[in-house]
């Protein structure tokens, strides 16, 4: 009789859940319910590398981004202070290796490009001092190879290329290259150069629409050949082809609360990891099939602590390892898949 009264009152439940979802689907009260419910059933992905770094006095400053060298097994960390050194070198293991300061003003994005034939770290600077502005080349060991932008100076030009808080680049290893500048509000624009800087494609202007953006914070390309660019201000992302510059769509049913900070793929390419600054999460949404855009898919998250602020990320191609840059926590941690 237990068992009778049990499976009716079960019955009744669902029941009256599928009413009250016919009736109310629209409701933000049964929105954040179904919410919740997906929250606890997703797949846990990543676990936190505790023992990452080996050497974490030696983080002295607020740590805006870092870029990881697979080939080499290097990991760049830029930070911001006084009186400190500008960028670290660690090992993936979290061995510290050297750390150097020359004509870095105040970091804000970078990306490690690594090939056979060379290996270089491009800085993007943000600082109103005079290596403001730029975008900057460096050998492994630091030394200053090539300089985008006019040093100092904020500008709108495009001959000669000027920027103004230029906040992240992603560099192919066909050596193009994607700027995404507008940190500093004056340009909201995404850019590819050829390989020897020439201009190939832009999309520039502030607003809503399609290809407009405000604050694009973030860029990578994947596979099949779209970039992916955080619009940040517009809490969206959006899509680009990236031989022709065409805009191919646009993602925001996930960032009702907060726009992208950081976008990075996976190294099989299964999933986008987007950061999200201000509530200090990681999302791991599922990525599109050739030939869609679709819709933003949440497979797992991390919660991370109140006011760690995740800035921008890093994946390794190797170890398929993320290395999260916090500017709150002053920290990169280490999250590797729980599988490997």
């Amino acid at each position: 009789m237990a068992r009778f009264w049990l499976c009716a009152a079960a019955t009744i439940f669902f029941l009256a859940f599928a009413i009250l979802y016919s009736r109310y689907s629209g409701s933000s009260v049964l929105r954040e319910f179904t919410f919740h419910i997906s929250w606890r059933t997703e797949e846990i992905l990543y676990r936190l590398d505790v023992g990452w770094p080996k050497h974490s006095e030696y983080f002295t400053g607020a740590t805006f981004c870092v870029a990881v060298d697979s080939l080499n097994g290097l990991l760049y960390i830029a930070q911001r202070g006084d009186n400190i050194q500008k960028v670290l070198v660690f090992t993936e293991d979290g061995y510290f290796l050297r750390a150097w300061n020359y004509t870095v003003d105040t970091p804000h994005g970078m990306f490690a490009a690594s090939t056979l034939y060379e290996q270089s770290i491009w800085i993007t600077d943000v600082g109103n001092g005079p290596f403001g502005h730029t975008i900057k080349k460096y050998n492994s060991f630091g030394d200053l190879v090539q300089v985008l932008g006019t040093p100092g100076k904020k500008g709108t030009g495009l001959n000669p290329l000027q920027f103004d808080n230029p906040a992240e680049l992603y560099v192919e290893d066909t050596g193009d290259i994607y700027i995404v500048d507008g940190d500093g509000g004056l340009n909201n624009r995404l850019i590819k150069l050829s390989q020897d800087f020439m201009m190939l494609w832009l999309h520039g202007e502030n607003g809503t629409g399609p290809a407009k953006f405000n604050i694009p914070h973030s860029v990578t390309v994947d596979s099949s050949g779209r970039v992916w660019v955080a619009d940040r201000g517009n809490k969206r992302i959006q899509v680009f082809d990236k031989d022709t510059g065409v805009w191919l769509g646009a993602w925001n049913n996930c960032f009702t609360e907060e726009g992208p900070s950081s976008v990075r793929f996976t190294p099989d390419g299964k999933y986008l990891i987007i950061a999200q600054l201000n509530l200090s999460r990681l999302l791991f949404v599922a990525a599109p099939p050739v030939g869609s855009i679709g819709y933003c898919s949440v497979i797992s998250s991390i919660q991370l602590a109140d006011q760690v602020l995740p800035h921008l990320l890093d994946i390794s191609e190797k170890t398929g390892a993320i290395y999260v840059a916090e500017i709150g926590a002053k920290q990169v941690q280490k999250y590797v898949p729980l599988k490997s």
